[in-house]
């Protein structure tokens, strides 16, 4: 292979559908339950935030669901996206390994976020809704939806977590560029943020309280929607292209992974990489070792409690049973602002319990050391967020240097960083600092968890 193996493929090889793992999974996933009756939620549950043909996505049993024409025309700005074999690294680490990263930041918004963005906005054009809100941390998410509505031509309304919406200023920009509103969160445009900012007028916000604000606004106006960056299995459907393309990229060369590594807020990126591998291993076809990673400041897996809870902070949404640490959570302002949600995905919860997947926590002092040397040897600065998979990969490589086994190791590199680089600067001028989740703060935001007796 070359010094810098890059794993193209044709753009008429580009998987024309997204991959549902639910009919795959050896138990069905709990579903979602109403707020009020905490009964299973249907599908008129849903219609006051969704257009019908996403709220048949989320509870689709169909394996595969074929991506229409008009989001391929979209997708073909930067689908499919490289897959590199990181030679470099793997010398800097002097390591047997193989390291292959899936590198999404080559999307106009710089992340894997408008693998889900553009499909969302179309669904909601085809039913004629005219503007979109949203939540968003760091804001890839918030800069990906406002450029997939200009795409379609929607409106689109953002509320941006303000710890980030102070330290990221250049993605309000970017967002705004693109057609958006921004309001920092909690804001002064519903009652709930002004509720908030009476108690704290420098509220750092989270994204559970910047979904209660887009959701507000959202069910007021009936030809507006809400649309969600993560966690929610429509969302995560979409990302499997990621997946798909990796192990086409593969193929061409022959290799499979030993161990698969994914940072994950969320969930949608992890899943969009792990998804399509999980089901060739369910089918037996290979055997990787699946891992989440996610940072110490805001543990949803390694310390959260598997129930259902909210998924934002005012309790307004259908309660999902998820992997939390209480809607109520209100995470420390860490670098990596799109993995400070209190909730995991449902369906990688569901993994996660079923014990197909396994999940580490890493400080971020660590996750930024990795990225250093990721960025010094693959000459990419990553976003905060995939530090977390760089670092985990960076420790299977030099467990690899230490047993001398030769384990290949795939990861998603899902953002770049060039809109984060204050975070780089406070950790070369060693101002930054780990954060470890105390017991106490999770017991104290699990107290307004509901208690679900069904379950």
């Amino acid at each position: 292979m070359s010094q810098q193996t890059k794993i193209l493929l044709e753009e008429h090889e580009m998987p024309r559908r997204w991959y549902n793992i639910v009919p795959d999974l050896p138990e069905p996933p709990p579903p979602p339950l109403h707020p009020g009756t905490h009964q299973p939620a249907v599908a008129e549950d849903f219609a006051a935030l969704f257009p019908k043909a996403l709220i048949a996505q989320e509870m689709s049993q169909e394996r595969y669901i074929d991506i229409p024409d008009q989001i391929l025309e979209v997708y073909r700005l930067w689908r499919p996206s490289p897959l590199f074999r990181a030679h470099r690294l793997e010398k800097l680490l002097d390591t047997p390994a193989k390291i292959y990263y899936k590198y999404e930041g080559v999307s106009p918004a710089g992340s894997h976020k408008p693998n889900t963005a553009v499909p969302q906005v179309f669904y909601n054009a085809q039913e004629g809704i005219r503007k979109l809100t949203t939540e968003t941390g760091a804001g890839q998410w918030g800069s990906s939806l406002a450029f997939a509505c200009a795409q379609f031509g929607l409106e689109c309304e953002i509320w941006q977590v303000a710890a980030s919406y102070r330290a990221k200023p250049y993605r309000r920009t970017m967002m705004e560029v693109w057609g958006g509103k921004v309001h920092p969160s909690p804001s002064q445009v519903t009652a709930y943020g002004r509720e908030l900012l009476a108690q704290d007028p420098q509220h750092p916000g989270s994204l559970g309280i910047a979904i209660s604000e887009a959701v507000m606004e959202a069910v007021e106006d009936p030809q507006t929607r809400y649309a969600l960056g993560s966690v929610l299995n429509h969302v995560l459907l979409h990302q499997t292209i990621i997946g798909e393309e990796a192990l086409l990229q593969l193929a061409k060369v022959g290799d499979t992974p030993d161990v698969l590594v994914g940072c994950t807020g969320g969930g949608s990126n992890f899943g969009g990489l792990a998804f399509p591998f999980l089901r060739e291993k369910l089918k037996g076809n290979m055997d990787p070792v699946i891992r989440c990673v996610e940072p110490t400041a805001c543990p949803t897996l390694t310390k959260g409690q598997y129930r259902y809870d909210f998924g934002d902070t005012a309790g307004l949404t259908p309660l999902m049973k998820m992997h939390t640490l209480g809607h109520a959570f209100i995470p420390e302002p860490i670098h990596a602002g799109g993995l400070r949600y209190h909730g995991m995905a449902p369906l990688v919860s569901h993994i996660y319990a079923l014990g197909l997947v396994e999940a580490i926590a890493i400080p971020q002092t660590e996750c930024f050391a990795g990225a250093l040397q990721f960025a010094r040897a693959e000459g990419i600065v990553p976003a905060p967020e995939p530090t977390h998979a760089i670092a985990a990969a960076v420790r299977e490589a030099l467990a690899c240097k230490e047993s001398g086994e030769e384990k290949t190791i795939l990861t998603a590199l899902c953002g770049h960083g060039h809109l984060d680089l204050g975070s780089y600067e406070k950790y070369l001028a060693g101002e930054m600092v780990d954060l470890d989740l105390a017991d106490e703060q999770i017991e104290a935001a699990m107290q307004s968890v509901p208690e679900i007796s069904s379950t």
